[in-house]
């Protein structure tokens, strides 16, 4: 067993005007399977009707909440408070990576910021979430990949900026950017360009690692596969797949352009 102290330090923040309730648990389960969470904060205006049904969640889920009221009316005060807290962490010096879920592009700059002092970033957000902060996180997790919800769940627990979501101008923009599988299948070709060996062959570590630096967002479970293999395997007339013994018990799956 991997001793805990070799595990990434990772704190949690989440914007709970722009977070889906129901996922919650699905998302740390995520987080959690790239190191251990320290902190679990969620923030904003729990007098409000629309975040009541988040009780039972943080309880359960032993989330801290954090109270921001909106100082004017129609005005999210909820980014401001957890940019500050994040900045706050960020100079204890005692994490490795922090987790920002929303699907609010105002986090761009805080998740660039938190890059530059080389803190591993994860974004966790809906489809909608502007290309601007996916591309500005090192790895972002689709909700839609995560869990099952019911129809109940969704219709109590929609976010309360959800309306000006749709209408935003980053949206829209967003929506004709969706990662498509034709990217993907360039992307593995690039890939096997870039690494592959004298025989034409290319480890999948090393395309999953280049992928993610060009598409944070990827993940083969937006498309249906469990694992990248699994995508590569079912695309027999693009590419050539095989596995091969590696160091110990490990066995390392190798992929080429078909024909080469």
């Amino acid at each position: 067993m991997k001793d805990i102290n070799d595990l990434k330090k990772i704190t949690v923040l989440i914007d709970a005007d722009n977070a889906q309730k129901q996922k919650i648990r699905f998302i740390l389960q995520e987080i959690s399977a790239h190191g251990h969470i320290i902190t679990k904060r969620a923030y904003g205006d729990w007098s409000n009707e629309n975040l009541k049904y988040w009780k039972s969640e943080l309880n359960e889920l032993a989330i801290q909440p954090v109270q921001q009221f909106a100082y004017t009316s129609g005005k999210n005060s909820t980014d401001s408070a957890m940019i500050i807290d994040a900045m706050d962490l960020l100079y204890t010096q005692k994490y490795d990576a922090f987790a920002i879920v929303s699907s609010d592009s105002d986090f761009t700059r805080l998740a660039n910021r938190l890059r530059e002092s080389e803190i591993f970033v994860f974004g966790v957000g809906e489809t909608k979430t502007p290309v601007s902060f996916r591309n500005a996180c090192d790895d972002f997790i689709l909700t839609e990949n995560l869990g099952n919800e019911s129809k109940t769940d969704q219709e109590i627990s929609t976010p309360i900026s959800s309306i000006e979501k749709i209408e935003d101008d980053d949206v829209g923009v967003e929506v004709n950017n969706a990662l498509k599988i034709e990217d993907v299948l360039d992307l593995l070709k690039k890939a096997c360009e870039l690494y592959q060996d004298d025989d034409g062959w290319c480890n999948i570590s090393s395309s999953g690692t280049y992928i993610k630096r060009i598409k944070p967002e990827f993940d083969s479970r937006t498309f249906g596969y469990d694992k990248l293999p699994d995508l590569i395997k079912n695309h027999k007339d693009v590419f050539e797949h095989k596995k091969y013994k590696g160091k110990g018990t490990v066995n390392i799956f190798a992929y080429k352009l078909k024909g080469k």
